[in-house]
């Protein structure tokens, strides 16, 4: 298929980049600047369809039924924008279902889904232990992008890479051979536990050989008085700092607790070095290295260069001479009960899921199921999921010009190839690593360059209005003009069928009619946020072709190109 030419109408993706500058055009492709396509990023507001009943006899008049309340249908366009959050992308089967289980019907559904294939099976089964994949990442981005896109039990996948978001690894910085094998285990590590109990999660994944490699914990010893080495205490730092409690007192909704005006602090150096101690002696359990295998089983800890003085954290004495055993429960333990857990860990929740900026009543309801699902049980994953994706903030129709977040350009992504059915054309899902910004994405799952992710969870963009409103918008890291148009130019490539993902746009080529066409666009991609006025100019863009193909990709494109579609709502 011929390359299109330079589209008549060009998405202004001006009000997506630090300090509203505008967006570099790009040579070959579609320029990220250009017609001034309205910026509104209010989604359209659509009412719900109401349905009732009623009845009546003849003959004895019998007491009038108590009145059943009634209860507004979901519209095809909320539905779309609950599976934009549960979801790495709605499809119109989705879409259905939702509207028939409702709500909370297809998340218990999904709850119930058991995992088709975990990722480090699906390497298996395609060859990649091969002895000749020992010291590469041969296969880690092809079953990446197979489970996003392709796995059925979307929920768990959504909420496993936001997981992957919040407790990061990257294989970059995993120093162990088989390093796809390593990835793969710690990813499966997260979709298994993602609608467990998040106690369980951290043990899981600090036994994890992947993260002990990339948080330098591996084969850490105990402290040496004669050399006057001392343990490794990046672990012990990050798993404050960035996995559980952070570095200030929190409240329930997320608020800082402060005293005299100041933030209180909820570790000193002393409390890190104490941790640190914790984790001494822990390695893999075979030196056997002519199969990943043992990357797969939990770590081990060797007696001999594991610390057994007394330690000291958070207030807590691990006493001299506890095995290895008992002083990483009594760890895990300490810091999962800390106070700050759960408005820490729901809010970054939120923000992967939801919306940047929830506010503090948002952050609350949902800290206080983590603290106590109802039933007495802390860390209850799928109650913790289900306050956050039912909560009225995520699921009212969104208003004012705070709710809803930039969508990661991963999940732009996914959301084209589920929306139309897009699959690998090699069976091999050769997408690879989209972590360029030049000319693929910026963001690849799996791949982020340091413990601190593709962006922070408090980032503010370098634009006054953010700070003054105090506001937060993550993705924002990562976006700025070169990333802007190699989105595009890359988009460009992908929705004409350029690449391994290519869709047949079956639902799509029935639709003669250009309204009708970037109507359904707008629904399947953007949950009908698109605005009136840019879906207008969109639809002149795709009137000024007869040819049916291009028609699609045009509206596919600058809807996706669109400000409206950028932001979440």
């Amino acid at each position: 298929m011929d390359r299109l030419e330079t589209l008549p109408l060009q998405a202004d993706l001006a009000a997506d980049l630090p300090d509203g500058a505008p967006a570099a055009g790009a040579t070959g492709g579609i320029g990220a600047a250009g017609s001034g396509v309205s910026a509104v990023a209010l989604g359209l507001a659509l009412a719900a369809c109401d349905s009732g009943g009623g009845g009546g006899g003849g003959g004895v008049v019998a007491p009038a039924p108590t009145p059943t309340p009634t209860v507004a249908a979901i519209t095809s366009a909320q539905a779309s924008r609950f599976l934009s959050q549960a979801t790495m992308g709605a499809t119109s089967a989705d879409i259905a279902e939702v509207q028939s289980r409702r709500f909370d019907g297809w998340i218990t559904a999904e709850f119930a889904k058991p995992r088709a294939t975990t990722y480090w099976d699906w390497l298996v089964a395609r060859g990649y232990n091969d002895a000749a994949n020992i010291n590469g990442e041969a296969g880690f981005d092809n079953v990446m992008w197979s489970q996003l896109v392709g796995a059925g039990d979307q929920l768990r996948q959504r909420v496993g890479m936001a997981l992957s978001e919040m407790l990061v690894v990257g294989i970059s910085g995993v120093n162990l051979n088989w390093r796809q094998f390593a990835m793969a285990a710690y990813v499966d590590v997260l979709m298994d536990n993602a609608f467990g109990n998040f106690r369980t999660l951290l043990d899981r994944i600090t036994t994890n050989a992947a993260m002990s490699s990339f948080l330098t914990f591996l084969n850490n010893r105990r402290a040496n008085t004669t050399t006057g080495a001392v343990p490794d205490e990046n672990y012990a730092r990050e798993l404050m700092q960035l996995f559980t409690i952070g570095l200030y007192r929190l409240n329930m909704d997320g608020s800082r607790v402060l005293s005299g005006g100041q933030p209180v602090e909820t570790y000193a150096p002393a409390d890190v070095s104490g941790l640190a101690r914790l984790f001494t002696g822990f390695t893999v359990d075979s030196s056997d290295s002519t199969t990943p295998d043992r990357y797969r089983r939990p770590l081990i800890i060797n007696a001999g260069t594991h610390e057994t003085g007394a330690s000291t954290f958070l207030g807590v004495t691990v006493p001299a001479g506890a095995t290895g055993a008992d002083a990483l429960k009594t760890a895990l333990d300490t810091i999962f009960a800390h106070p700050n857990v759960p408005p820490f860990v729901s809010k970054q929740l939120i923000q992967r899921l939801v919306t940047s900026n929830p506010s503090p009543a948002y952050v609350g309801r949902v800290a206080a199921r983590f603290a106590d699902n109802g039933s007495g049980v802390r860390g209850d994953m799928q109650a913790v999921i289900r306050a956050i994706l039912l909560d009225d903030e995520a699921r009212a129709d969104p208003t004012g010009t705070t709710a809803g977040k930039l969508r990661e350009p991963v999940m732009r992504l996914t959301g084209w190839a589920r929306a139309f059915g897009a699959a690998s054309n090699s069976g091999n899902w050769t997408t690879g690593d989209t972590s360029s910004s030049l000319n693929r994405l910026a963001q690849s799952m799996g791949r982020a360059p340091s413990v601190f992710n593709f962006f922070r969870p408090g980032y503010v963009p370098q634009n006054p209005a953010f700070a003054t409103a105090g506001l937060v918008a993550p993705e924002l890291q990562i976006t700025n003009e070169i990333s802007t148009v190699g989105y595009i130019n890359y988009l460009q490539t992908v929705v004409q069928n350029s690449t391994d993902l290519r869709s047949t746009y079956a639902e799509l080529t029935p639709l003669t009619d250009p309204q009708a066409l970037v109507d359904r666009v707008n629904l399947l991609l953007a949950a009908g946020q698109v605005s009136s006025a840019t879906l207008t100019q969109i639809r002149t863009a795709v009137e000024s072709t007869t040819n049916a193909t291009n028609r699609i990709y045009i509206a596919i494109l600058l809807v996706m190109a669109s400000p409206e579609y950028l932001t979440l709502k």
